[in-house]
């Protein structure tokens, strides 16, 4: 009995002091928030010069968003809008996919046939000027905001690039985008060749459509997954993708903060190919769902990967809308490769690196060296 009452004390005791502990936690966050909403009236009242208060707030909720990661942001009514206007395949713009990074705009990857890419603009450049506007000190949405413009309109980006002392400037004249996923090309008669530069819905479709119709071709006994500059997409297009070139195994997983929400991707029988030689080209453009496929393949030796170390974007990101039409982007989870490693920060290494060549390098013409590369690694 003295056991049993001493038991139901501690009990108790551990209740109350995990409840004071709740209590001063949420005692904290409301000071914090009362702290927030002192510094802004204190800004409001006596700052230089007269602030748009509804700015500041944006600024402040992206700012929260932003010091999580590179990839989390707060959007706005407007760019939300724009953001879903992108996503049915057409919109106005110079064509590169950016992030934030040390306070400047990072470009992941060009897109393919868009202003930027025919400009030169590379993936890994840091773009520090727009316009003649500093880029230092302002959110991604502001950064986007002030790249975005009427089609056939100018803009001057000045970049920094790693490797060269001198900033590099561009001028492009800003066009409608439309985003051609899949390309495909036969080379050399033997070689099916497929180009993807974004996974979005329609990817998985249009690539097994190919797929049938090179394996219909006696002549086609090898293939390359071009995947250089892409920056990513849907994770279901990327299980799907892999999926095609895989008999069995694990192709990605995903870890989030609740272990209930954690899920694991398998391949079903049937390659495609029928184990034919692949190829998977990728650059440090290559990002997010493009690192899926890649890591897939690689951790089942199922491709050779030729290129150079991917962009290490291991994470998965959510749109939540928000009561006022707007919405935030925010990393939920992190992808892990059949190996059980994570590509965040580190990338997909290639099996064999070839670097470009020259600045003049561009993807599928004379000077892409990469690609001449593999298909001399084919055809021997």
């Amino acid at each position: 009995m003295k056991n049993s009452i001493l038991i139901l004390i501690s009990i108790i005791l551990l209740n109350l002091f995990i409840l004071n502990k709740a209590n001063t936690v949420e005692n904290n966050i409301y000071k914090k928030i009362d702290l927030f909403g002192e510094v802004l009236e204190k800004i409001n009242n006596e700052y230089v010069d007269e602030i748009n208060q509804s700015e500041s707030m944006d600024s402040a909720i992206n700012g929260l968003l932003q010091s999580l990661d590179p990839y989390s942001a707060y959007m706005s009514p407007e760019i939300y809008e724009e953001m879903q206007t992108e996503t049915s395949g057409e919109f106005g713009g110079l064509g590169i996919e950016v992030s934030m990074e040390s306070g400047v705009v990072k470009v992941i990857s060009p897109i393919d046939d868009t202003p930027a890419s025919r400009a030169g603009i590379k993936a890994g450049d840091y773009i520090v000027k727009i316009n003649n506007i500093q880029v230092q000190g302002k959110s991604l949405s502001e950064a986007v905001d002030l790249m975005r413009g009427p089609v056939g309109s100018g803009i001057e980006l000045i970049i920094r690039r790693v490797g060269k002392k001198k900033a590099i400037t561009f001028n492009i004249v800003r066009e409608v985008i439309q985003i051609r996923s899949v390309k495909t090309d036969i080379i050399k008669k033997n070689i099916g060749y497929i180009r993807l530069t974004s996974f979005n819905e329609n990817s998985g479709i249009q690539i097994k459509e190919k797929i049938k119709e090179f394996e219909n071709n006696e002549n086609i006994n090898a293939y390359i997954l071009d995947l250089r500059n892409n920056p990513g997409g849907l994770l279901s297009q990327a299980i799907r993708v892999s999926d095609f070139f895989l008999n069995e195994g694990e192709i990605v997983s995903t870890k989030s903060r609740k272990s209930s929400e954690n899920r694991k991707w398998f391949a079903k029988k049937g390659d495609l190919i029928d184990g034919k030689t692949l190829i998977v080209l990728i650059n440090y453009g290559s990002a997010s769902a493009s690192e899926i496929v890649a890591g897939a393949l690689k951790d089942h030796k199922r491709a050779i990967i030729l290129g150079e170390n991917s962009y290490g974007k291991g994470s998965v990101q959510s749109i939540i809308p928000l009561k006022n039409d707007g919405a935030i982007r925010l990393t939920v989870a992190k992808y892990y490769l059949p190996s059980g490693e994570s590509i965040s920060e580190v990338g997909v290494k290639p099996d064999i690196e070839i670097n470009e060549e020259t600045d003049e390098f561009r993807i599928r013409t004379e000077t892409d060296n990469q690609l001449n590369y593999a298909i001399k690694l084919l055809n021997g």
